[in-house]
């Protein structure tokens, strides 16, 4: 795993906490595989909210691109085009 910027650790998290964003996604985006994704949690969480985190994404089927429904679809953080708006 390569070193990342305080930024992308905070979204990585963010990300690996909605429900809607499966972790290929995270390995899209960071390049980050399934155990480097659990690492950073681990090391960037409280022992208890990373017990919490992990009994929330283990076996649920959103956080899986090959087990999730069409219906389900894309899901868009409130903040998404917010972040990169240019002002003139």
């Amino acid at each position: 795993m390569y070193m990342l910027s305080e930024e992308d650790k905070n979204r990585i998290i963010e990300m690996a906490w909605e429900d809607r964003t499966p972790f290929e996604v995270i390995h899209s985006e960071f390049n980050l595989t399934h155990n480097e994704l659990i690492t950073l949690m681990r090391n960037n969480l409280k022992p208890r909210s990373f017990k919490l985190w992990r009994q929330r994404v283990s076996g649920r089927k959103t956080k899986h691109i090959k087990l999730r429904g069409h219906l389900v679809g894309r899901h868009r953080c409130y903040r998404q085009g917010k972040i990169n708006i240019k002002k003139r």
